[in-house]
């Protein structure tokens, strides 16, 4: 296996760019999500927007290729009537394919286009074998635009059935060829502070074989006057540093991922200031450091 890289986040926001172009030297790949490179035309046609001609031109400038994160495949998605928008989707993905040339496409399990409305955040599925199969097939589809196509355990804030069921879940899903799991550790740690379940007993029932990519990113809890006696619920929000629980299950889950290619950094634009650049960097230095003592 060849040895793991390391990446970043590339996000639509003119201060975040300028800001990171020393972060950026760190990665050894950039990731996109698609979507953020679209603007909607005239016709209603999905078109490149600016920064879709800014990130090609970050990674040609610094000779680093580009992986494809997407948030709006909604995988889950089985309404016969979304499957036009499917089908734009994905003939949209390939257009970018001959440029951006994707090393792997993935996208978050779950359903973020319900009603031909985008959700803010995938809707969990249920675990039974008509979704599986569903999400394979989606995944199959994808294997048309890029040759290794996966999906993101997503941090949910409702499951429909037990937490337990999730992994024999995903591996339903992943029975396909060139099919992957891309495994989000602070995704891991929302869920099991929200859900109530010990993160290192879930990720123990997870066949690790099957993530090509890992994410760490960081969070935070919500203000207690959002809900009812002020109870709180962990944010999957990108915008702060990566917390000592991600960084304590990196080194765990790392062994086990025998075809790993990656471990990417999200942090979310309008989150970063001229104090957290070097931050950004020494999380970046920490990642390879950990991919090196767990080689």
């Amino acid at each position: 296996m060849a040895e793991a890289e390391v990446g970043i986040t590339l996000q639509p926001e003119q201060a975040y760019l300028e800001l990171l172009q020393p972060a950026f030297d760190d990665a050894d790949y950039f990731e996109v999500a698609p979507e953020t490179t679209w603007r909607v035309d005239r016709d209603g046609a999905w078109v490149p927007n600016d920064y879709w001609r800014r990130f090609l031109e970050e990674g040609r400038s610094r000779g680093k290729p580009f992986v494809a994160h997407a948030v709006l495949g909604s995988l889950g998605t089985a309404a016969a009537s979304d499957r036009d928008r499917q089908q734009r989707w994905l003939a949209r993905l390939a257009e970018d394919q001959e440029q951006f040339a994707y090393r792997w496409i993935t996208d978050h399990l779950g359903a973020s286009v319900l009603g031909e409305h985008a959700l803010a955040l995938p809707i969990a599925l249920p675990m039974d074998d008509a979704a599986a199969d569903l999400v394979r097939e989606r995944l199959v589809a994808l294997q048309q635009v890029a040759p290794d196509a996966g999906f993101e355990n997503s941090a949910f804030y409702f499951l429909l059935g037990d937490w337990r069921d999730e992994p024999a879940f995903f591996e339903r899903i992943l029975s396909a060829p060139r099919t992957h799991l891309l495994l989000d550790l602070h995704n891991v740690y929302t869920n099991a502070q929200n859900l109530g379940f010990d993160a290192r007993d879930y990720l123990d029932r997870l066949d690790l074989s099957r993530v090509i990519e890992v994410h760490v990113s960081g969070g935070v809890d919500s203000p207690p006057e959002w809900l009812p006696g002020g109870a709180t619920r962990r944010l999957d929000s990108h915008d702060a540093a990566v917390p000592d629980e991600v960084w304590e299950l990196l080194p765990l889950v790392l062994p086990r991922c025998r075809n790993l290619r990656g471990v990417t950094l999200e942090r979310m634009e309008g989150t970063v200031g001229e104090r957290d650049v070097d931050d950004v960097r020494g999380e970046l230095r920490r990642i390879r450091e950990v991919l090196r003592a767990t080689r």
